[in-house]
């Protein structure tokens, strides 16, 4: 399966309409007196953070002991606000995505070392999505040279795509370029940002060579040509209240399944039907993340066309229960992974979706956010309350990057991950 085919995409689209949009019950509930014990473990969390990183600016935090009083930290947190278990601590900090997340960092520093800690996590996000997938595939989770490239690809060009300096007819023929990179084409690259692009698919092809691999090289030009469908999502664009939601579960599932085919290098078909339905609902859930960005710019998303009119009520219990019926077939994909990944994949999606909805509670109607803030671990308010707080303290994800990530290696000798080395032409510092 190389992109939705058509009985999928109506399978998922009917889905979307016919799930019951009264709120979802099957998650847990929290008293009142229960969020405030967890959230008291939160802030003592967050606190030893912060006393490791006013600490670290003239050490390395992982030879002075830091990295392992954090993870202890981190370990008394989980268990005791998210419920935890040991299986799933093990799972995160031994299983190989402490370790991915360390490297990716290292990686993404030494590619280019003016990306924001932002753009980093952002790209890192995929990774772990595709160290998931490697997991539920029987695979080790590990940080491979085409995870890392695919992860890195799309800040790269958005950061391009989104410069305003930039005119439209330059950005439309980067796009025609950009695919035809990916389609094989050997085009040399013109300016830093194509050059910068133009390696992150050396480092897939690096794995897969495209004679033995087509299928994962068609899984990147469908991911490319539904980024450029979601263009027709800005308002006046074109596309029909009927086009929005396929454009959006296009894009969003074409996404997840080039990660299922970056991490696994052959797939299934029951497994690319599983990674384009996850990718759905982890669009759904980045949409609603974003609603208010998207209803103040013009961008027609599931939430985003409604957002202001009606509440967000319906639309976001649909959402839960799309979800639900989705990760109902992880035990069917991965029937030999450990519960633990599965308990894992689900806890943080519907955690993602009452958060996002707590961040744009005025959106809902009253009743249903204190209904929603029943069923998440911590109160809507705290949340907020610490998000400010943790924007306002300049530059902690930026020294978080910094400090665990490794800076003390060559450029031009191997990346902490085994990749290849990078040239200097590829780093935009170069010069």
């Amino acid at each position: 399966m190389l992109s939705a085919g058509h009985a999928v995409m109506t399978r998922l689209l009917e889905l979307w309409r016919q799930v019951d949009p009264a709120p979802p019950a099957f998650l847990p509930s929290y008293p009142a007196r229960e969020q405030a014990r967890r959230e008291a473990h939160l802030d003592r969390y967050l606190e030893a953070v912060e006393a490791e990183l006013r600490a670290a600016p003239r050490r390395r935090p992982q030879q002075a002991g830091a990295e392992e009083r954090l993870t202890a930290a981190f370990r008394l947190f989980a268990r005791e606000a998210l419920d935890f278990e040991d299986r799933h601590l093990d799972l995160l900090l031994a299983g190989g995505f402490t370790e991915t997340g360390r490297e990716f960092a290292s990686a993404a520093r030494l590619f280019d070392p003016s990306m924001s800690a932002d753009d980093i996590f952002q790209a890192n996000r995929n990774a772990w999505t595709a160290n998931g997938l490697q997991i539920m595939l029987g695979l080790p989770a590990r940080l491979t040279p085409a995870i890392f490239g695919y992860s890195m690809l799309y800040p790269c060009t958005d950061n391009y795509l989104d410069d305003p300096r930039v005119s439209k007819a330059d950005k439309r023929a980067f796009n025609r370029r950009f695919g035809a990179r990916l389609a094989g084409g050997r085009l040399a690259p013109a300016g830093r940002h194509e050059e910068q692009a133009w390696a992150l698919v050396s480092l897939i092809e690096s794995q897969y060579r495209r004679a033995e691999h087509p299928e994962v090289f068609a899984s990147l030009c469908a991911i490319h040509r539904a980024q450029e469908k979601s263009l027709e999502l800005h308002r006046g664009a074109g596309a029909g209240a009927g086009d929005v939601l396929e454009i959006i579960f296009e894009k969003g599932g074409a996404s997840v399944l080039a990660d299922a085919w970056l991490a696994a290098g052959t797939l299934a078909p029951t497994a690319g039907e599983f990674a384009f339905a996850w990718g759905v609902a982890l669009q759904l859930g980045d949409d609603l993340q974003d609603v208010a960005a998207d209803a103040r710019d013009g961008i027609r998303t599931a939430f985003s066309e409604a957002a202001g009119r009606e509440p967000l009520d319906a639309a976001t219990n649909r959402a839960f229960h799309f979800g639900d019926r989705v990760l109902a077939d992880l035990d069917g994909i991965g029937a030999t992974a450990p519960p633990a990944i599965k308990e894992l994949i689900r806890t943080s999606f519907f955690m993602l979706l009452t958060g996002a909805a707590g961040e744009a509670r005025h959106f809902y109607s009253t009743g249903y956010i204190r209904q929603l803030e029943r069923r998440s671990p911590f109160t809507f308010e705290f949340l907020r309350s610490r998000r400010r707080c943790f924007t306002r303290k300049r530059g902690i994800l930026e020294r978080l990057v910094r400090a665990f990530s490794v800076s003390d290696v060559s450029r031009e000798g191997p990346l902490p991950l085994g990749l290849p080395a990078i040239p200097e032409q590829y780093s935009i510092a170069a010069g």
